[in-house]
């Protein structure tokens, strides 16, 4: 039972921190939900619905205090791609069957494999994240109003197929009202934050930023027609939303096949972008405080059970949105559970206020929270830490720009395996010479793990070895021989002896040789 001192210290600590953390990011939220949908190529319901449902439902099954779940950019090929081949109806189904995939892996405890992913790697894809994030608003910064922009990869305005189409529009689209607004925006935020955060803190800098983005495209609207903006750069909800929610159709479940099939996908690639995402959000927490993976699952494969059953997105932890809940000041989920009431009340109540924000403004937002994910002294800081952790952090940074989240992290973790190898190759062993009249002495010491890697190098240096001479092989300090090594070494003895070489094995066990021929 809670006692009245708890409720109270959770309480105070909700309304002084949770409670403005919440609004931060509805704001950062609300924009993400609507393009992801455009991106998809599903209905505006269905992102905005992601949303509630990842704050509503998600935050408290959660064991995480920081994160924030929602409808992820990194999805949005995998969702286009189902819905134009199969419809809005497989695709729904298909995401609640991920759901039920979630739970299972929640529920057998399979959730720990990121614990093999390198800390350089998830740096990397933070970095990544933050550039992408700050890449994502320069359309919308100078007037944009297409929704490709919210898709995963660096350069998807410039692809080959449409390079002249798509610069035309994006030259086109400029607009100086845009522009000023966004840039006004950005100072106003940078002056905010500076000045007067920490003496007006009830106020969240992202909503102080956003109230004067809407007060000055008004402004000009009004007062300076030449700058004002058009109807598509503003956000569009429309008023009938919650009429437009469709049910999908379960009868379907066992007429189309594809449905296991995208669970599996849709489940496999939310699962990993959501423990990554807690994992990196786990970094930045100032409490230090460790998610766990298994009861996450848990939430996450509810919460996607639910929106698919409703007819919306899939949902992930998502980096962008914890991140600026961490940077806000949150201590709770309960910043997160409340940013989804601001959207439900947002979406029953407020569309034509919300209606007013621009992107423009949205966008300056998530610059500055992109800036702070990928800020140059963490490069410096990895770079510090020397090649091992700057090449794979690297890495991971342009696989992730060049493909998309889930390539990147694997093509890192690849390239880390990579170090890994190589050093274990090199580690197996030392080596000490001495000499004692006219005769050397060689004292090979193997490492605390010798696995098969070593085999060549080990192989190659006994053969080395000098006639009339001593050789020591100790395995005194070693956890783990390989069997291999073990052959290597008791095939030795008869090269040795031809040599003329006192060979002296110390805790190195004997094994069976097996001849081939």
């Amino acid at each position: 039972m809670i006692s009245k001192k708890n409720l109270r210290y959770h309480w105070l600590t909700f309304r002084k921190h949770d409670l403005r953390a919440s609004g931060t990011v509805f704001f950062v939220a609300l924009p993400l939900c609507l393009g992801i949908s455009l991106a998809s190529g599903a209905p505006v319901y269905s992102g905005l619905l992601a949303g509630i449902i990842g704050g509503l439902i998600v935050a408290p099954l959660s064991g995480s205090q920081l994160s924030v779940s929602g409808p992820a950019a990194g999805l949005t090929a995998i969702c286009a791609s189902v819905i134009a081949s199969s419809g809005l109806d497989v695709f729904f189904i298909s995401v609640a069957v991920a759901g039920l995939m979630q739970l299972l892996l929640g529920v057998f405890r399979l959730g720990g494999f990121t614990h093999f992913i390198p800390s350089a790697v998830i740096k990397g894809m933070l970095a990544a994240i933050g550039i992408i994030l700050i890449s994502k608003q320069i359309p919308a910064l100078i007037g944009y109003d297409k929704p490709d922009f919210w898709s995963n990869e660096l350069f998807n305005i410039f692809t080959f197929k449409h390079v002249f189409s798509n610069v035309q529009s994006l030259y086109e689209s400029i607009t100086l009202g845009a522009i000023l607004i966004a840039a006004l925006s950005l100072s106003m935020l940078w002056v905010w934050k500076r000045t007067l955060a920490k003496q007006v803190s009830f106020l969240p800098t992202s909503f102080v930023t956003v109230l004067f983005g809407v007060l000055l495209a008004l402004f000009f609207d009004k007062y300076w027609p030449a700058l004002g903006l058009q109807a598509t750069q503003f956000v569009q909800i429309p008023d009938n939303i919650i009429s437009s929610v469709r049910l999908p159709d379960f009868g379907l479940i066992t007429a189309h096949a594809e449905i296991w099939k995208n669970g599996l996908l849709i489940c496999f690639v939310a699962t990993l972008e959501t423990l990554l995402s807690i994992e990196a959000i786990d970094k930045i927490d100032a409490q230090n405080r460790i998610t766990p993976q298994n009861r996450e699952l848990v939430a996450q494969g509810t919460g996607n059970f639910f929106s698919g059953l409703l007819g919306g997105l899939p949902i992930t932890a998502v980096i962008v949105r914890s991140s600026a809940n961490a940077e806000a000041g949150a201590r709770t989920w309960l910043s997160g559970f409340t940013h989804g009431i601001w959207l439900l009340l947002a979406v029953l109540l407020a569309t034509n206020l919300v209606n007013l924000i621009p992107y423009c403004v949205l966008a300056a937002i998530l610059i500055r929270t992109g800036y702070n994910l990928a800020k140059p002294e963490m490069f410096l800081a990895v770079w510090r830490q020397g090649r091992e952790q700057f090449l794979p952090f690297i890495v991971t940074i342009g696989a992730v720009l060049f493909t998309d989240l889930l390539v990147g992290v694997l093509i890192g973790v690849a390239y880390s395996v990579y170090f890994l190898i190589k050093h274990t190759y090199r580690a197996g062993f030392t080596v000490k010479e001495r000499a004692e009249g006219h005769i050397q002495h060689f004292t090979i010491d193997l490492a605390l793990n010798v696995s098969f890697l070593n085999k060549k190098r080990i192989a190659d240096l006994l053969d080395t070895m000098p006639e009339y001479s001593v050789v020591e092989i100790l395995g005194t300090d070693s956890v783990y021989i390989d069997h291999d090594i073990l052959e290597i070494i008791q095939q030795y003895r008869t090269k040795a002896h031809n040599k003329h070489i006192q060979l002296i094995l110390k805790d190195i066990p004997e094994v069976q040789t097996i001849s081939l021929h």
